[in-house]
Order: C-alpha cells, then structure tokens, then sequence
C-alpha cells in the first residue's frame, strides 16, 4: 500500500466532471482500477466509521469511509492494509485524499448490493480544497452503481459489511455512536395497573421454574456507561450491556438492559426516572462486576438481577414521565453523598462520592489500552480537570474516564459548573489525593442540570451561591486548557518494584521502548522507565508568535516556519543567581542532534532555507530547528563523542509539538480550544474549518539524551520544568526547595521557588545557561528516567522526561528487581 505523502499538486475537479461518478464508472469493467497521477483529483473525508470486523484472520476492526468530491459522495470500505493510517490519525475527517487504487465488491450472499473498495491512496496535508467549496453537505446524492439501488447500507447508517448492524465510537467501546442511540420521541404512556404488582423485596422469593413475573414500579437511581461485549463468532447484533440500580419502598436490586434494548432505551433511562416493567427475569447477581456505593441510601440491597431481554422473553418497559408519578406509591428520592473539596482529604482510599466544582482545567482527551479485556481489544479514553468549590486553596484533581455521555465529555470547558458522581478517592503517598472514575460515574455540565435530582442538594446550593460572589475575569485568568499532564506525579523517592508488570510504572529495556514508540496510537498515552545514564542536554529556547490550530492532532494550515534565535548570551555560573525569564509563545519541536560536526552542518542548512520557507505541515513532520548559538545552551558528557560511534540506534523522533503545551482559556477561543483538545471526530463538520490556537507561555525546554545501560541505543526526550502555579502540572506537585542545578531540576520536576503570576514581584528563574553549567554533575552517573509517550497524530510521538531518579537512591526489592 502507498505509503501517505505529503508531495502532491492539487487538481480540482471542475463541478459537472466528478471524479468519483468517472472512477465508478471505470469499475464496470474491470475488478481493480489504478488511478494514474495526472487522472487523480482530491476528495474529501467526511465520515471514518469503525465497527467489528466479519473477519476474524484480517482485522479487528473495519472501517467504512465516506469520500466527497464535491458533486458525490460515496462511501467506501477501507482495505485493512490501510488501518494504521487511521490508528494513527493520518487519515482524518476534514482531509483530502488522492486515491491511487480501488476495486468493486460484490457481495454473493445478497442482491443488488456491492460498494467500492479503497484499495491504495495518498493523503493530502494542509487544508482541504474540496470541501470550502460545499454549503451543504448533506444535500449532496449518494452515488450508487446502477443496478446497486437497492444497496441502503450506502445510504443509511449501518455498515457495508451486513452481517454487522452498528458503528462503534471511533475511539473507544463506551460511548453509543449513530442514529440508533437517539432519544427518539417519547411513546404514548398506556393505562397502568398498579394494584398487580410486586416489591423488589418479594423476588428473592420467586426463583422457581414455574414462576411468572409480575409487574415491577422502580425508580432509577445510579445508571452505570455502556458495555460493548462483542466478538467474532458472536450471533448477536447488538452485543450491548448496561447496569442500573433501582429502588422501590423495600430496598435496591441491579437491573440490566440487553442487547437490541440497549440502543432502544439507553439514552432514556436517566437517574430519577420511574419504570413500570413486564416479562423481566430474575438471577443472581453477578459477583465479579463493579457496584456502586451506596450507603448513604440507608436501604437494603438485594443480591439478584433484574433482566431485560428483547426475545424469550421479551421484557415490555414503560417510561413513566415525572407529572404521572404518584407519591402513594412510595418511590423513595434519589439520594447522593456530595463532598466538598475541604472534606476530600478525609474520606478513605476508594472511597465513593459526588462532586460539583467551576473548571479551571480540561486536559487534552488521551487514550489508555485495556489491559483487562477479554474481548476485541479497546482503548479507554480519558481526560484531567481541575475544578475548584471555594472551600480549600486546593481544586479536586479528576481523571475522567469516558461515560457513554459523549456530548458532555467533549464539550467540558473552563468556567462550566461540572458535576460528577460515583468518584473513587485515590490517596497520594506525599501529594494530593484525586478522585477518578468509576463504572457507575455520570458527569453533568452546565446546560444539562436542569431536572437533574441533585440540584436541590444543600452542597450544590452552596456551591452555586458562592460562585454568585465570584468575577468571571479574576477566575479566566486562571484557567488552561490541553497540553502535557499526568498525575500522579512521580514520587520524590521511588520505593516501588518498576520491573513488576503491575506496577504503575513499568521498567522496560531500551529496545522494547523503541517497539512501544513504533506501536503507540492516536493519543495513546503509556508511561516507562529507562536505565542509562544522561550524555547530552541542550536548551530550545521558543520564540513569540501564533501558533496555527492542528485540529484533533491533524496538520496545521500552511505557513512559513521561522527559525529559533539565541538571546541568552549570560556567562555560565556553578552556583546559580536567580534572574528573570520572559515567557514567551511556543514554536516547539524536538531538536535532531547528533555529531557537533552533524549538528553545524544542520544548522547552516536551516540559514539557508529562511529564504525559502516550508509549509508548517512538513516542517512539524522534521525534528524542531536549533539555536544558532547552540553551544552556549549545551552540555555533553567528555565520553559522550566517542560512545556515538558504538551506539547502534538513536531514538531522537520523539519529543515536544505544540500540543504538548497547555493554552490560556478565553470564551471567545472557547470552540477552537475545544477542538484541538478534543479527538478527531468521526464526522466532518463546517465548524472544523483551522482556526488559530491562542498563544502559549513557555520559554523553552531542554531536550536529554538518554543513553540506555548497555550504551547502544540512545533515545531523546524533552524535558520541560515547571516554573509558575499557573502551569496546571503545578497542582499536587511537592515542592521541596532544591538548587537548581540540573540534576536537582531533573530530580523534582521544576524550578524554585515557583512564579506565582498572582504576586506584584517578578518572576526570579536561573538563566539556562546557569542550569547547564551544573550539567557536569551527570557524567557517567546510572540513573533511572521516567518517560510519558503520547501519539499525537501522524508522525508525532510526544516523549516527556517527567523524572530523573539516581539508581544510589534507589531503595530496590530484591525479590522482583531483575
């Protein structure tokens, strides 16, 4: 398969020659059609759709995507030879294409229908050409063949293999994707017959092969995400599963919706709503799964499931709307345990509750593997917030997984009131305890409060007259959005066994970090720890200017990349004075490095390129520019030379991008930030058109070559320290005052004392250069490094050094240290 490039010259295809009805056309009489280059034109990506494969052998995923020219659009299967363009998000929404190779399928065991098949193409950086010239989208027809007409699945939206009957969400199993999942219209309520039915606490009772249900009267109080048990080899169209937990006057049961119900009444069982139900079935529960909390309830629970079955037999579930409830019929009220952020400290590890906060931080939306799965493998996607109550100088620190409610998590910004219930109290060893997500947490922002049972809480009307007091403008000045973030922070000491595969952070080879860079996702996020030793640091400082958007980690618009300047010309110092360091926008990238005599060779090709500038697309996909006056700003180990010509590999495509640094929140920007923090979504839409990113504050970073323990392969990775309490990764961060030295910054992760943007003084911080003149207290010293990988689309692997600790401090178990 072609291999996606960024050399091509645009052709457009003029609106009455569409190049999709010509391409379709040549498929009548061949079975694989090659496009030549100059008989090529763009298209447009505007729908990437995942669903599980028919095949087991080929993938485990397929992907339908639907291409525009303009005048058509046609949706097409995509070859498996081609999925890791959309693993790593090269082949994107909003993008065009150029397709090289294609083919016509028929499928034997239907008639009449068949579709085309993306066999090779090219993807197009930069903006698309097609799609500025649509206003509508949807009022373009869909091309079939003639004699295809009856082939809907072209036209709906379900999937062109058949024997699958629904998209899954493009990155991840929990959350509902297409029509399907719609609310719908509420059906009309029949006349209900009360007098039959039976309390939870009389099921128990009622496990005999003659038993005959009776009508249930249920209020839903916790409601659990979604989910997706398919695999291959499975008879079942819908492999869907959600848990409720519902309560009457005698105490709470699990009630769990299946298969076909799934898509039918998910999106309509909220907590708080009335069921009245029919042609259930009883079992045991089901000891492995997670269960909510609920103490504070004060009810008693019972250890059986409710089942709601689409066939044999098929359960009959009646919504009661709220103004039909009655109070006779002693439905208790949803109840919750909200704490406040002064009480957080006090509550026990994996505890349960429910929290409301202002935002003042979204972090960008990464994704985790599930390790557990027994099924297709599936990614968690997930994303920190810090939201803060007035009850402490501290905000709660989130981890928030996704739960099936995706208009709400993508849409978490600064400045939104957000609730989250169900969240499990994870306790910090030296640092601030976070709360993240569990099965059963639901999230709600502002816009979507409203009916929500909770309002009338007496900590959420707290919490809402004290945000009255507050000044949109005092709280704005304080708010972030995306960039590099993981809590915790690794700790001051490392006492854990990283070779024990359940540890947090796991030790690995050098070799194997080199497979896991290769093998990282669209925003996978995984963490690692490196033996070696540091034999070369340098500083990038990062000039002012504004940084176009990348869009879901997509390529930027095109424009003219500027070199760094050197302005630090200060003499170095052992011991370290403070002075002060401008802030500045971010041009960031990683640094090539390699020989002094490699490095100046570079250097003069970069004078010699300002005249001719290259789009930023292409100048992202290099490693970042230097300094002109590099030497001022880098050390090298005196062994450092030589051990270059023994070292067999240099792992130095990884480093710092613009995304990897958070931006300043306003609500004029709040839409495009937005986007760039959010996933690359499945369907394109008019407002994705580029945008400007707002500016950045970052002075620069120090890049680290990490030679590994056996000196053969040396990787780089960014290191960029915190320096203000305004940076989000400042929260929970120990601040122990150290020197400044470069061991000591690699050690604890930032510079003292921090800036705190609040006070009237300036911002003291050592030059760079003072940081690097102390670099000498590295050579040939063992140590382990911490490393955060992140994908951030295309070729972009972000590698953050978070921690340096020296192998002498170590305090090692014996039993699992290799």
């Amino acid at each position: 398969m072609d291999d996606c490039s960024s050399e091509s010259s645009l052709v457009t295809a003029a609106p009455h020659a569409s190049f999709l009805q010509r391409t379709l056309e040549r498929l009548s009489s061949t079975q694989c059609l090659q496009i030549r280059a100059e008989e090529a034109a763009p298209v447009a990506v505007i729908a990437l759709q995942r669903y599980l494969s028919e095949n087991e052998a080929e993938q485990l995923d397929s992907y339908d995507v639907t291409f525009t020219d303009g005048v058509w659009r046609a949706k097409c299967l995509l070859h498996p030879g081609l999925h890791d363009l959309v693993h790593t998000n090269t082949l994107r929404t909003g993008a065009d294409v150029f397709i090289s190779q294609c083919s016509y399928i028929y499928n034997e065991r239907m008639l009449g229908h068949g579709y085309i098949c993306i066999e090779q193409l090219r993807c197009q950086p930069g903006r698309s050409v097609v799609l500025p010239q649509i206003k509508d989208i949807r009022s373009l027809p869909v091309l079939v063949k003639h004699g295809m007409e009856r082939s809907v699945m072209l036209q709906s939206d379900v999937p062109l293999q058949v024997s699958r009957k629904h998209y899954l969400s493009l990155w991840n199993n929990d959350d509902p994707e297409g029509d399907i999942w719609s609310p719908g219209y509420p059906s009309p309520e029949p006349v209900l017959d009360v007098s039959k039915i039976t309390l939870l606490c009389h099921l128990e009772s009622f496990f005999k092969p003659t038993w005959k249900s009776l009508p249930l009267l249920v209020k839903i109080i916790h409601k659990s995400r979604l989910r997706y048990y398919g695999k291959h080899g499975q008879k079942i169209d819908f492999p869907y599963q959600a848990y409720f937990e519902v309560a009457d006057q005698s105490g709470i049961m699990s009630l769990v919706l299946w298969n076909e119900l799934c898509p039918e009444y998910y999106q309509k069982l909220t907590v708080g709503t009335v069921l009245y139900l029919q042609n259930y079935t009883l079992k045991q529960s089901y000891s492995n799964r997670s269960h909510p909390q609920m103490d504070h309830h004060r009810m008693k629970t019972f250890n059986s499931e409710i089942c709601l079955n689409p066939r044999n037999p098929a359960s009959f579930i009646t919504v009661i709307s709220p103004k039909r409830v009655l109070p006779q019929w002693g439905l208790p009220e949803v109840a919750y345990h909200f704490v406040t952020r002064s009480e957080l400290d006090s509550l026990s590890n994996n505890a349960a509750c429910d929290v409301i906060g202002l935002v003042t931080y979204v972090g960008r939306i990464e994704r985790v593997k599930n390790k557990a799965t027994k099924g297709p493998e599936k990614y968690w996607t997930y994303r920190w917030i810090h939201a803060v109550d007035g009850t402490s100088d501290h905000p709660f620190i989130l981890e928030l997984f996704s739960s099936s409610q995706p208009d709400i998590f993508n849409h978490i910004c600064p400045m939104t009131y957000l609730v989250c219930t169900q969240m499990r109290v994870c306790q910090v060893d030296g640092s601030l305890s976070y709360l993240t997500s569990s099965f059963e947490t639901e999230t709600f922002i502002t816009g979507y409060h409203k009916g929500q049972p909770y309002v009338s809480d007496p900590k959420v009307k707290s919490f809402i007259h004290w945000t009255k007091t507050l000044k949109d403008n005092a709280v704005l000045e304080k708010t972030a959005v995306g960039g590099h973030y993981y809590y915790p922070h690794p700790p001051q000491k490392c006492l854990q066994a990283m070779a024990d595969s359940s540890a947090q952070t796991l030790l690995v080879a050098v070799a194997d970090l080199k497979t896991e860079m290769e093998t990282l996702q669209y925003r996978e996020h995984k963490r690692f720890a490196i033996q070696g030793q540091i034999s070369a640091v340098r500083y990038t400082e990062l000039q002012t200017r504004e940084v176009p958007v990348v869009r879901h980690g997509g390529d930027p618009p095109s424009s003219a990349e500027q070199t760094a300047r050197a302005s630090l010309t200060s003499q170095s110092h052992e011991k370290i004075p403070a002075k002060r360091i401008q802030l500045r926008e971010v041009t960031p990238s990683v640094q090539r490095d390699h020989s002094p005599a490699k490095r100046k060779a570079e250097l003069q090709e970069e004078r010699d390129s300002e005249s001719d500038p290259e789009p930023l697309q292409d100048a992202e996909r290099r490693p970042p520019l230097q300094l002109e006056d590099s030497d001022l700003l880098s050390w090298e180990s005196s062994s450092w030379e030589k051990q270059q010509e023994e070292v067999t590999e240099h792992l130095c495509q990884g480093g710092l991008h613009r995304d990897s640094f958070h931006r300043g929140f306003t609500l004029d920007d709040k839409d495009v930030l937005l986007q760039w923090s959010n996933l690359q979504p499945a369907h394109w839409a008019p407002e994705q058109s580029p945008d400007t990113v707002p500016p950045a504050d970052c002075p620069g970073y120090y890049q680290v070559t990490i030679l590994g323990i056996n000196k053969q392969i040396a990787v780089d990775a960014a290191f960029f320290p915190i320096v203000s309490t305004a940076d989000p990764r400042a929260v929970g961060l120990p601040q122990d005052p150290h020197g400044n030295t470069m061991l000591s910054s690699l050690s604890s992760g930032f510079l003292c004392p921090l800036g705190d943007p609040a006070s009237t003084s300036d911002m003291i911080l050592p030059e760079p250069e003072e940081v690097l003149a102390t670099a000498r207290e590295l050579e040939d010293v063992h140590v382990v490094c911490i490393l955060d990988l992140c994908h951030l689309g295309v070729d972009r692997v972000e590698v953050v050094l978070s921690r340096v600790y020296r192998v002498t401090e170590l305090r090692l178990n014996e039993e699992k240290w290799p």
